[in-house]
């Protein structure tokens, strides 16, 4: 936290009195990333297959989280962890990737409501899963986004035409 001060030119005292708390202020430093994933997903160019979509946030998420690693592991150590007030991370994520399944083109026509509906929850519990490897070491920055396109990639599979996306 003196780092986060020092860095942001404020006293030691200055993040606490704006958020209140350490995992307020980890909850709120994971929303400008998540936000940040979503701006650049949008300003992508537009792809109209849903897989294809999924990949390209993969791609946009595990590139924001490389940019400050260090920083974004300490964020993500902390929100892995319990905490009075549950932030919106759960919620942001699920809609990062709605967005990224946009209307579901591409994905089987019978099965689309159903993958629609599933999903987002389950990109982001794998999204996340990913993370917590990456976070603790386990994972280096060079596998994130290969690592994490293999997990979508493998949930998409119900969902696609037998395209057997890889990542």
């Amino acid at each position: 936290m003196r780092d986060l001060a020092a860095e942001a030119g404020v006293s030691f005292a200055t993040p606490f009195n704006q958020f209140g708390s350490k995992a307020a202020i980890m909850q709120m430093l994971s929303a400008r990333r998540i936000d940040t994933m979503e701006s650049r997903f949008v300003a992508a160019p537009p792809l109209t297959d849903a897989a294809e979509r999924v990949l390209l946030a993969i791609d946009t998420a595990a590139a924001v989280m490389l940019e400050e690693p260090e920083v974004n592991r300490a964020v993500m150590g902390w929100l892995g962890a319990a905490s009075s007030s549950p932030g919106q991370v759960w919620t942001r994520s699920t809609a990062l990737w709605t967005l990224a399944l946009g209307a579901g083109d591409g994905l089987i026509a019978a099965r689309r409501d159903q993958a629609l509906r599933s999903l987002p929850g389950q990109l982001a519990f794998a999204f996340r899963g990913v993370l917590s490897f990456w976070t603790a070491g386990e994972l280096l920055d060079e596998a994130l986004a290969p690592s994490a396109r293999e997990l979508a990639s493998t949930l998409l599979l119900g969902f696609t035409e037998g395209r057997g996306r890889r990542g």
